[in-house]
């Protein structure tokens, strides 16, 4: 039976994957024959994981849902609830989740809500707050519920492709959580746009328009974050927005739009305030005094007055959550949670407790939302929160034993992806002994186009 009114909704345990292979966007410029500095510095990456042709979506998150059952010693009749967030699509018809449960059924373990959720990068961030709806709601059980999200992000060779990168991220979510979802305080912003869409069901790439995206993105941002502040000043009149959260967390397509994206919640900020204190606050900006939000998405004077303004916030609130978007790349739907891993991993649990973050989740097309998690005051409940951060580490420890690959290789190995996308019967030719252990991988394609797996021991 349902328990009532549960608190503290949110995260227990979180398990992140990476593929073992990355290529380096240093060596990547060379081969492109691009100028040095343009993906290293332009976009502020430093290195992108891929996935051979022995990986899709369902394998990585199995990898991901394994690892977090292994981990946390969950049984698995107490999880009532399993959804996966993606935009990885391999068929149309069949969710991820539906490969999932060959982890449940083993234990006779059926009885489990959730499907895939579906839209660019924020399918992970619905799933997410279906588990959090379901466990706050009447049709709760008592059990706890598992969010997955992943994606591969691939790209056709040309200027796209440095911000791919691959992952899967699963969440433990239940009542009394070291990270605390905040309840009414949601803001999204929801509309129809052709930024980034995948409409050739034939390809693994989607069309993109840079400019558009961009636009959108920041547009969706300065909606959700200037809702966000008033949605949270009705519960505390002083809410002061980046001032008084701990941190910023952004879906990150690629580092240096979280930075641009950062300045952006200060240019807003700084429209807020009454212009006869911006001088006070804000000291030398006042030449921008009579811009307006939508006719400066890329104004670079803005730009580069707020990234100054605030870049010691950025350093502080903000930089420590890219440590995985920087070495990964953009993971797509797990990309919001691999900067909340990197935040919370570079700091002790201790300078954590208390602390509120703010999270923007984006994805294309459009839907987007700010919300914010709070970590546990309860010293008690400290080692709840002691054990997720030592979890994480372990997770991410795993960037130092990854394989460096050349870009020539990469290549290659992009190329028959590409090429196989659909053939059937399939054999993959990727490298099995590369892969860390533990991980799922695809065996073969057989002419019914039904997919096999085993698991790297």
């Amino acid at each position: 039976m349902g328990k009532g009114k549960v608190e503290n909704v949110g995260i227990h345990a979180m398990e992140i994957y990476f593929p073992s292979q990355y290529v380096d966007q240093v060596d990547l410029e060379k081969f492109d024959d691009v100028a040095a500095g343009k993906y290293t510095i332009g976009l502020g990456q430093s290195k992108m994981a891929f996935c051979t042709d022995r990986e899709d979506i369902n394998s990585i998150c199995l990898t991901a849902l394994h690892r977090l059952i292994e981990r946390n010693n969950i049984n698995l009749h107490d999880i009532g609830r399993l959804e996966v967030g993606t935009e990885t699509i391999i068929d149309k018809s069949k969710s991820v989740k539906s490969f999932l449960m060959t982890l449940f059924a083993k234990e006779g373990a059926t009885d489990i809500e959730g499907i895939d959720t579906t839209n660019a990068c924020y399918g992970g961030t619905a799933a997410l707050f279906n588990a959090i709806n379901w466990v706050e709601s009447s049709s709760w059980d008592g059990r706890k519920a598992i969010v997955v999200a992943g994606d591969i992000a691939v790209y056709g060779k040309g200027p796209a492709r440095p911000t791919g990168g691959a992952g899967a991220v699963a969440m433990l979510i239940a009542p009394d959580a070291p990270l605390v979802f905040d309840c009414g305080v949601r803001a999204s912003y929801m509309c129809h746009a052709y930024d980034f869409y995948k409409p050739d069901l034939a390809s693994e790439f989607p069309y993109v328009d840079g400019k558009l995206s961009i636009q959108c993105y920041l547009s969706a941002l300065d909606n959700c974050y200037n809702l966000f502040c008033k949605k949270m000043r009705t519960d505390d009149p002083n809410f002061k927005g980046l001032l008084s959260l701990d941190g910023m967390l952004f879906h990150s397509p690629y580092c240096k739009l979280v930075q641009k994206s950062l300045a952006r919640v200060s240019f807003n900020d700084f429209l807020n305030t009454p212009i006869t204190e911006r001088e006070k606050k804000f000291p030398g900006l006042s030449q921008f005094n009579d811009h307006k939000r939508e006719n400066t998405y890329f104004d670079r004077d803005v730009e580069k007055a707020f990234m100054t303004y605030s870049k010691d916030l950025f350093e502080s609130k903000t930089k420590p959550s890219l440590h995985l978007a920087r070495n990964v790349g953009n993971m797509y739907t797990p990309s919001l949670y691999g900067g909340l891993v990197s935040y919370l991993i570079s700091k002790s649990p201790e300078q954590l407790i208390g602390k509120k973050f703010a999270l923007f989740s984006y994805g294309s097309g459009l839907a987007s939302t700010m919300y914010s998690i709070n970590i546990c005051n309860d010293m008690s409940a400290g080692s709840k929160l002691s054990k997720l951060i030592s979890s994480l580490h372990d997770c991410v420890s795993l960037l130092e034993k990854r394989k460096k690959v050349e870009p020539q290789i990469f290549s290659d190995l992009m190329q028959v992806r590409t090429e196989n996308y659909h053939t059937a019967p399939y054999e993959p030719s990727g490298p099995i002994d590369t892969l860390f252990p533990g991980t799922y991988y695809l065996n073969k394609i057989d002419d019914q186009r039904r997919r096999t797996y085993d698991r790297k021991l």
